[in-house]
């Protein structure tokens, strides 16, 4: 069966473009949302992935309504291969997994980004090792422990706001936070 998927990001679009686009190549159902694609909670796409099975064909007008990073994408994709399923996009016709020259291609570019992201991280690897060589080490520096303290004192208090703390003690809300729960669970 091919399955539709059409996305907007704001309520006031319209997606009939897109829905008459899946229509007119075929789709019997078209799962529909006015949701930013950044955003990973898409519910309209988590029931499309969870009703996908053998043989389906997911189709979309353009692969940005999809997806918007690469990595997001073949990880949808992914998701859609792992049920038995493929993928077509009409606007970006090398992404079409029902022809062996499109999956020839999607495979060409996963690779393509996969390489990309080791290249990357060897980068990232090679430049804290330089780093080390010159006695820096990355992570978050450690507090002063005094000014560690006089936080938690502060915090205890109930009588200064966390703003407040933050700002006298130079003490992040996220590590007042950390320090507090490492502290209970250390005497529980």
């Amino acid at each position: 069966m091919k399955i539709g998927y059409a996305r907007v990001s704001t309520q006031d679009q319209s997606l009939d473009r897109q829905r008459d686009q899946l229509r007119q190549d075929g789709c019997e159902r078209i799962y529909e949302e006015k949701v930013s694609g950044a955003r990973s909670d898409r519910p309209e796409l988590g029931r499309l992935l969870d009703a996908l099975r053998e043989g389906d064909v997911v189709v979309v007008a353009e692969l940005s309504r999809l997806s918007r990073s690469v990595r997001d994408l073949f990880s949808i994709v992914g998701q859609i291969h792992e049920a038995g399923a493929e993928i077509k996009s009409l606007k970006e016709p090398w992404l079409d997994t029902t022809t062996p020259q499109g999956r020839l291609l999607f495979t060409f570019f996963s690779g393509i980004s996969e390489f990309e992201r080791e290249l990357i991280r060897q980068r990232t690897l090679e430049g804290m090792a330089a780093a080390r060589a010159r006695g820096r080490h990355g992570g978050h520096p450690f507090l002063d422990s005094k000014k560690v303290d006089l936080a938690i004192r502060m915090y205890e208090s109930r009588n200064c706001s966390v703003a407040e703390i933050t700002r006298t003690t130079g003490v992040s809300k996220s590590a007042l936070y950390r320090y507090l729960r490492d502290r209970k669970s250390s005497s529980d």
